[in-house]
C-alpha cells in the first residue's frame, strides 16, 4: 500500500508496479539422500573429543527434538563414524581375547595347568594396569590401543614364563616351591629387568614422533610402556608371591624334567627326544661357526635385495577396505545452480543402480564449491556424492563397485567424476601431488602443462587434475564517472540500479510474528527480466528522466580471477592424481623423479612433492631415528648388565639379523613395506628379539664361571633355554597369528570371519614380527652360540699363536 510516485490526485502504490511475496532465496545448492529431497546437517566433532560419544549426543538431541515434528518427516542418519568404529573395536577386542586363549592353551599345554594359570594371571594384571594408567592420562582406548595390546599379551608373559620355568625346573630337582620361586627371582631378575628395558627402550623414542601421523600412532608406544612396565611387576612380585603358595612341579613328561637336569648338571648323551636332535643340530653348528654366521650375514643382504627386486615395494600406509567414499563432480562452465545440480543428477541416477551395495547414498550441490573442508578440491568441483557401503562381508569389494561406477560414468559427455575412498590413517589428500613454484608466474602455467601431460602418459595415475585458472568469464560494468556526474549520477546509485537485474537490492528488513530471525526485503526484476539484455536496457532515474545505463557503462567480459597460492612467497601451483587399485604411489613419484632429473621443466621453476610423499619421507626419517636412539638405549642397557661390549653388540646385531624374517615373510605374503606399520613392526621387533638373547648370554656367562669347557657352557647354554625360548616365540607368534591370518572369530557369537578390514591395517606388521621372530628363534638357539663359539676359537688361536721372539730366545 505504500506510494511510489503521487502527481495530482493520481496515486501509484507498489501493488500496482510490484508483487510482494514472502518466499525463500535464491538457492545456493541442493540436498538428496538416497535420490530424495532432503534437508541435511553434517555434523563434525571436535579435536580430542570421542567420536561415539558425540554421535550418541546427537542422536540423543534428535530423538527429543523429533515429537515436535511432522509425523510422515523421515529422519534418517548417514556417514556415521561411530559405527564404522565400534565395529573395529568389537573386532580388535575379538582378536584380543583369541590371542589370550591361544596363548594360554601354549602355557598350560607346556608348564601344566597351575604353572600355566601362574603365568595367565600377569595377562589380565598388566591390562588393567595399563588401562588404569591410560584412564589417568585422559585416554580413551582406541583401535591403535587394543592392537597394542595383542602386541603385549605374547611378550608380558616372557618374564612369567622364565621364572616360573626356572622355578618349576628346582621344584622338579626336590626343592620346596618358597625356595624355588626366591631362587628364580634371584637367579631371573637381572636379566628379566634388563630384558624388559630394552624392549622398553625400543618403544620409547616413538613417544616423539611428531606430526599427524604421530598423533595417530603414540597410543602404540604409551599402551606397550605401560603394559610392559605393569608385567615386569607381575612377573618379579605377584606371580613369585602365588607361586610360592601355591606353585607346584609341572605336569609336563618325566624324559622333560631328566633332560632339564641333564642340562644343567648330568651328562649331555642322556637328552632325548626333540632336545636330543637339537643338540645334534648345534653340536654340528658348532664344528663350523665361521660358516654359519657368513652364511647369517649373506642372508641379511639377500634378504634386501630380494625384496627391492621382486617385492611388493614401499607405502605409506597399508590400503584398507573402506565404509566410506567420496564422488567428486567436476565440470567447466559458467553454470548455474540449477545447472551444476542436473549433472549431479546424472551422476546419482548412475550410482543408485549399485543401491544394494550401499546403505546411503548423499548428493550435494554447492553454487560456491564449497567443499574446502575436503581438503585439496579443485574449483571445477560442482558437487558431491557421498556413499555408505554396506557391511564388507554383504558387498563385492569398493574397488570393483567404484571401478563399475567409473566406467558408467565415463559414458556421461561435459563432467569427469573422481572417486576418493577414505582413507586409512592420516588424511594426506590424494597421494601423488607435484607443487611447482616460480617468482615469475607467467611461467607456471607452462610448466604445469609439461608435467600433466606426462602425468596422463603414466600407467597407473588416474583423476588428474592441477591448479590452473579454470576457464570461465565473469562480466564486468565500467563506468564512465564523468558521464555519470552529468545525469547527477554516481556509482553507487548504477550499482543499485544493476542490483535489480542479478541479485536483488536489499531495501531493508522486518520479522514477522512466526519468527524470531529478520526477513531481508529484497527488490528485483521478475525473472523473465533478469538477463543481460535487460542490463543493457536498464534505466536510472536522475533529477530530469529515466536515463539508459548504457550510455555511461561499458560491458565487457573478462577472464574469472582464480584463487592465487604461494609457496615461500613464491607463485605456486599443483598438479595432483590418485593411483588405480594395486599401484603405489612410491613407485609413480620414483617414476617422476626420474624423469624430473632430465630437466624438463622451464628455467626459474621449482618442483617438490607433496601430500602422501612428504608425511612418507617424514615418518621414514623419523623412525630411522627412532631405531638409532632405540640401539643406544639398548646398548647402554646391555654393557652395564654384562660388562662386555662383545655381549652388547651380540644381542644389538640379533636385532638387523631378525629382519631377514621380517623381509622374507612380507616377500612370501606379497605385500608392501608400509613406512608406518611395517616401520613400526621391526621397532617393536627389535624389542622382542633382545629379550631371549639377553637371558641366553646371561645363562651363558653363569656356566661359565663352573664349567672350564667353552663348547660344553655353550651347549648346555642353548639346552637349558630351548623351552623358554621356544615358548616364548610361539606365545607371541600366535597371540599374532589370527590378525596375520586374516581371521576374526568371535568365541562368545561361535562365528568365524576371514579378511575383515581391521585385520588389513595391521596385518604388515603382524606379518614381520611373526616372521622376524620364527628366525630369531633360529638366531637364538644356532647363530647365537655359533658366534659365542666363533669368539672362543679366535682367542684360542690368537692366544697359542707361537710369538717369534719368544721362539728365538728358547732356542738360544
Amino acid at each position: 500500500n505504500m506510494p511510489v510516485k503521487v502527481e495530482g490526485d493520481a496515486i501509484v502504490s507498489f501493488r500496482d508496479i510490484a508483487t510482494v511475496k514472502r518466499t525463500f532465496k535464491d538457492a545456493e545448492g541442493y540436498a538428496r539422500v538416497n535420490g530424495l529431497r532432503a534437508v541435511t546437517l553434517e555434523v563434525s566433532k571436535r579435536t580430542g573429543e570421542n567420536v561415539i560419544d558425540t554421535v550418541a549426543a546427537v542422536r540423543a538431541e534428535v530423538e527429543s527434538l523429533k515429537a515436535d515434528w511432522p509425523p510422515h518427516l523421515v529422519v534418517s542418519y548417514s556417514q556415521d563414524h561411530s559405527e564404522f568404529i565400534e565395529m573395529m573395536l568389537t573386532d580388535l577386542e575379538n582378536h584380543v581375547v583369541s590371542a589370550v586363549v591361544l596363548v594360554m592353551i601354549v602355557v598350560v599345554g607346556v608348564l601344566g595347568l597351575r604353572s600355566g594359570l601362574l603365568v595367565g594371571i600377569s595377562i589380565p594384571g598388566s591390562f588393567l594396569a595399563s588401562i588404569l594408567v591410560l584412564h589417568l592420562m585422559g585416554y580413551t582406548v582406541n583401535m591403535v590401543v587394543l592392537f597394542a595390546l595383542i602386541l603385549a599379551i605374547g611378550v608380558l608373559v616372557d618374564g612369567a614364563i622364565m621364572v616360573v620355568e626356572y622355578a618349576e625346573r628346582h621344584m622338579s630337582a626336590g626343592e620346596n616351591r618358597y625356595q624355588a620361586y626366591a631362587l628364580a627371582v634371584r637367579r631371573m631378575g637381572t636379566p628379566i629387568v634388563s630384558a624388559t628395558l630394552t624392549t622398553l627402550a625400543a618403544f620409547l623414542p616413538m613417544l616423539f614422533w611428531p606430526g599427524i601421523v604421530g598423533e595417530f600412532m603414540r597410543y602404540f608406544p604409551i599402551t606397550l610402556v605401560t603394559t610392559l612396565a605393569a608385567s615386569l611387576l607381575m612377573a618379579l612380585i605377584f606371580v613369585p608371591t602365588l607361586g610360592a603358595h601355591f606353585g607346584k612341579a609341572g605336569a609336563g613328561a618325566e624324559w622333560q624334567r631328566r633332560n632339564l637336569q641333564a642340562a644343567e648338571h648330568g651328562r649331555l648323551g642322556e637328552i632325548t627326544g626333540i632336545a636330543r636332535h637339537y643338540l645334534r643340530a648345534l653340536d654340528k653348528a658348532l664344528d663350523y661357526p665361521g660358516r654359519v654366521l657368513g652364511i647369517t650375514l649373506v642372508a641379511l643382504f639377500a634378504a634386501w635385495i630380494l625384496y627391492g627386486a621382486y617385492g611388493k615395494g614401499v607405502e605409506f600406509f597399508p590400503k584398507v577396505e573402506p565404509d566410506f567414499a567420496t564422488l567428486l563432480i567436476h565440470a567447466r562452465g559458467n553454470l548455474s545452480v540449477d545447472q551444476k545440480d542436473a549433472l549431479v543428477r546424472e551422476v546419482e541416477q548412475e550410482v543408485l543402480a549399485f543401491r544394494d551395495s550401499f546403505e546411503s547414498v548423499y548428493a550435494r550441490t554447492s553454487d560456491d564449491g564449497g567443499f574446502s573442508f575436503m581438503g585439496d578440491v579443485a574449483e571445477d568441483v560442482v558437487g558431491r556424492i557421498s556413499v555408505e557401503f554396506e557391511d564388507w562381508d554383504k558387498r563385492p569389494p569398493a574397488n570393483d563397485i567404484l571401478a563399475a561406477i567409473r566406467k558408467r560414468t565415463d559414458r556421461l559427455a561435459g563432467i569427469q567424476v573422481e572417486m576418493r575412498k577414505m582413507e586409512a590413517g592420516p588424511p594426506v589428500g590424494k597421494p601423488v601431488q607435484l607443487v611447482l613454484s616460480a617468482r615469475d608466474p607467467g611461467k607456471l602455467p607452462e610448466a604445469v602443462e609439461t608435467v600433466r601431460q606426462h602425468f596422463q602418459t603414466m600407467q597407473g595415475l588416474t583423476d588428474i587434475e592441477d591448479d590452473r585458472p579454470r576457464p570461465g568469464i565473469e562480466w564486468k560494468l565500467k563506468v564512465d564517472r564523468a558521464q555519470a556526474a552529468k545525469f547527477g549520477l554516481d556509482v553507487t546509485a548504477i550499482g543499485n540500479a544493476a542490483q535489480l537485474v542479478t541479485n536483488g537490492l536489499r531495501i531493508g528488513s522486518y520479522r514477522p510474528d512466526d519468527t524470531d530471525e529478520e526477513i531481508d526485503i529484497i527488490v528485483r526484476y521478475p525473472e523473465r527480466w533478469r538477463t543481460l539484455d535487460q542490463l543493457d536496457q536498464l534505466r536510472v532515474n536522475t533529477w530530469g528522466d529515466a536515463v539508459p545505463i548504457s550510455n555511461f557503462i561499458e560491458r565487457t567480459a573478462e577472464p574469472k580471477v582464480a584463487n592465487l597460492r604461494r609457496v615461500d612467497s613464491a607463485r605456486a601451483m599443483a598438479v595432483r592424481a590418485n593411483t588405480a587399485p594395486g599401484i603405489l604411489a612410491d613407485d609413480k613419484v620414483q617414476e617422476l623423479r626420474g624423469w624430473l632429473a632430465t630437466d624438463p621443466l622451464p628455467s626459474g621453476v621449482r618442483y617438490e612433492f607433496k601430500g602422501e610423499d612428504q608425511e612418507q619421507r617424514a615418518a621414514e626419517a623419523f623412525l630411522m631415528r627412532a631405531l638409532f636412539v632405540a640401539l643406544f638405549l639398548m646398548a647402554i642397557i646391555l654393557v652395564i648388565q654384562f660388562n662386555s661390549f662383545f655381549s652388547a653388540a651380540l644381542v644389538l646385531s640379533a636385532v638387523l639379523v631378525s629382519t631377514i624374517g621380517a623381509v622374507l615373510g612380507l616377500l612370501v605374503t606379497s605385500q608392501a613395506f608400509s613406512i608406518v606399520v611395517t616401520g613400526t613392526g621391526i621397532i617393536a621387533l627389535a624389542g622382542v628379539v633382545v629379550n631371549d638373547n639377553i637371558v641366553l648370554i646371561d645363562t651363558h656367562d653363569r656356566l661359565r664361571q663352573r664349567i672350564l669347557d667353552p663348547r660344553e657352557v655353550i651347549l648346555r647354554t642353548g639346552l637349558l633355554r630351548l623351552r623358554p625360548v621356544v615358548l616364548t616365540t610361539v606365545t607371541t607368534v600366535l597371540g599374532l597369528m589370527p590378525m596375520m591370518l586374516s581371521i576374526n572369530i568371535d568365541l562368545f557369537s561361535r562365528e568365524v570371519a576371514f579378511g575383515a578390514p581391521i585385520t588389513q591395517w595391521w596385518l604388515s606388521l603382524a606379518t614381520a614380527i611373526v616372521f622376524g621372530l620364527l628366525f630369531a628363534t633360529i638366531l637364538t638357539l644356532i647363530i647365537t652360540p655359533c658366534a659365542l663359539m666363533m669368539r672362543v676359537n679366535v682367542r684360542e688361536r690368537w692366544i697359542n699363536r707361537p710369538s717369534r721372539f719368544t721362539s728365538t730366545e728358547s732356542e738360544s
